[in-house]
């Protein structure tokens, strides 16, 4: 079988990591928004804004043409933001080919509509499959190679069995998933979750406190993800659990890093002022919130993050209000 050629927009440190992963078993072309990222890559192989000296796959090539890195693409792949995801489908609806089968990478919500990131893609990509790469995946640890483990979710499962082998490599190990409601939104919820573990981690909670919030923030996904449409054992598994606890545990973690900063009470905008990476959670927060009231569903860890994210309140705040909530049966909601 002759090599797909695949199209990468996005050059961020997760996108970049995944071009250079592909770039193992296939031609691919990356395209970024900054031309002096699109000449560093070329030139060195290196991403040096997001990636450090890590070196990437030495055929990746880049390119700052949108229409050149998916004209002739087999497969596209989309690592831009989630707030960016419609906007770009958009822009590369003339110049992809019919039926080629479209990837995303972003963990996150449209804030305008809630919808999820294939959703979006569907609405502005319509006949093109579409699929989620998802899981615990730490950008700087896939580019050094070690070994790590994703889902391909997709609809189509001879599509997914297609391009799990397009991903895989010795040492990232690819699962497909007919549901992709249930790893979109373990991806997603998982930001959220997050955000409240670095706050705990912030405040000096100890471990006992973190064990028992990660607990209780997968109750939390199970209970809105199957109300939403997705499978329990979609977000008991590398898509939802397992991407929870890395993104609640690293300090690579973006969504963990804000939260142990306003644990340590240092001001949300001045935390987001000096990221150069999107925190998927910050933003995510108010449309899970919203998601969660139009259904009835009780999520007393998003309403405390919401408080800390949205509406001034401390990290010790939201703790304190978790602490008062009056315990149940485990298997109630709360």
């Amino acid at each position: 079988m002759r090599k797909l050629k695949v199209g990468l927009l996005g050059g961020g440190s997760w996108g970049t990591s995944v071009a250079s992963l592909v770039a193992r078993n296939a031609p691919v072309t990356l395209w970024a928004r900054d031309g002096a990222t699109v000449d560093e890559i070329n030139a060195h192989s290196t991403n040096s804004r997001y990636l450090g000296a890590l070196k990437l796959t030495p055929t990746l090539r880049a390119t700052h043409d949108m229409e050149q890195a998916v004209s002739d693409a087999d497969v596209v792949v989309l690592g831009v933001p989630s707030q960016a995801m419609r906007e770009t489908a958009a822009a590369i609806r003339p110049m992809i080919r019919p039926w080629v089968p479209v990837i995303s990478l972003a963990k996150g919500f449209e804030l305008s509509t809630g919808k999820r990131m294939s959703e979006v893609i569907g609405e502005e990509l319509e006949g093109h499959p579409v699929g989620a790469l998802t899981g615990p995946n730490l950008a700087r640890e896939i580019v050094q190679g070690m070994a790590a483990a994703a889902v391909i979710a997709m609809e189509d499962e001879v599509i997914a069995r297609e391009l799990q082998a397009l991903f895989r490599t010795g040492m990232f190990r690819v699962y497909t998933n007919s549901d992709v409601v249930g790893a979109e939104l373990g991806g997603a919820l998982k930001n959220i979750y997050a955000i409240a573990a670095g706050m705990g981690d912030g405040l000096g909670a100890g471990v006992n406190t973190r064990s028992a919030l990660l607990t209780r923030s997968m109750a939390e996904m199970i209970r809105l993800g199957c109300a939403l449409g997705a499978r329990a054992d979609t977000l008991m598994g590398l898509a939802g659990m397992g991407d929870l606890l890395t993104t609640a545990t690293s300090e690579q973690s973006r969504n963990r890093t804000v939260g142990f900063k306003l644990g340590q009470g240092m001001a949300l905008d001045a935390i987001i002022a000096e990221m150069n990476q999107v925190a998927e959670g910050v933003k995510a927060t108010g449309a899970v919130w919203q998601m969660a009231c139009e259904r009835g569903i009780d999520l007393p860890i998003v309403q405390e993050v919401r408080g800390v994210v949205h509406e001034g309140r401390s990290a010790r705040e939201a703790f304190a209000g978790l602490v008062r909530i009056a315990p149940r049966s485990e298997a109630d909601p709360g």
